[in-house]
C-alpha cells in the first residue's frame, strides 16, 4: 500500500493545456480561430509543470500575442493572436499601395546602367540583371570585373541606382 502511494506521488503532474486554451479565449474575449482570438490551440504535447496561478497579459500594445506565464514553476508561453482586419485608413494606404505587385521594369538578362551620385559627384556602371525588378525593388546585377553580383534598386527600364542613393 505504501509503495502504491509513493508511486502515485512520483508521477509528475502536468498543466491542463485545454484549460490554458479556455483561459486565452476568456482573456481575448474571442474564440480560437476568430479575429482577435488565438490563431490555433496550444500544442497538447507540451508537458508543463502544474501551476497554481497562471498569469495572462498582452505581449505588446499591438495585441498580437497573449503571454501565458507561471512563476512557480517557472514557464512562459506566447500564444499568437489573429489580427483583426481593419478597413484601410489614411495611415495604412501607403502600405497597401506598396503591397500591390507592380510590373517589372527590369527583367533577368536585361542590360542595366547603375547610377549613383550627388552634387559634384556621379558614377555609373553597366551590368546585366540577374533577376526581375519592379520600380523601387532591389535586385542583383552582374557587373564585369566584379567578383560578386552587385545589389541595385530599379528606377526605370534599363536604369538602376545603388541602395541608399535616391531611394
Amino acid at each position: 500500500m505504501i509503495a502504491l502511494l509513493l508511486a502515485a506521488a512520483a508521477v509528475p503532474q502536468f498543466q491542463d493545456i485545454a484549460a490554458l486554451d479556455r483561459a486565452v479565449a476568456a482573456f481575448t474575449g474571442r474564440p480560437q480561430g476568430a479575429e482577435g482570438g488565438a490563431r490555433t490551440a496550444i500544442d497538447a504535447r507540451l508537458r508543463l509543470r502544474t501551476c497554481a496561478t497562471v498569469a495572462l497579459s498582452w505581449r505588446s500594445d499591438a495585441h498580437d500575442a497573449v503571454v501565458v506565464s507561471c512563476t512557480g514553476p517557472d514557464w512562459r508561453l506566447f500564444v499568437p493572436v489573429l489580427a483583426p482586419v481593419a478597413a484601410p485608413t489614411a495611415a495604412t494606404a501607403p502600405r497597401l499601395a506598396a503591397a500591390v505587385k507592380a510590373e517589372p521594369v527590369i527583367r533577368r538578362g536585361d542590360p542595366v546602367v547603375i547610377e549613383a551620385g550627388s552634387a559634384g559627384f556621379s558614377i555609373s556602371r553597366e551590368g546585366v540583371a540577374l533577376t526581375d525588378a519592379a520600380p523601387g525593388a532591389r535586385f542583383t546585377v552582374r557587373v564585369e570585373d566584379a567578383r560578386a553580383p552587385v545589389q541595385a534598386v530599379a528606377v526605370a527600364q534599363g536604369r538602376a541606382t545603388l541602395p541608399g542613393w535616391g531611394e
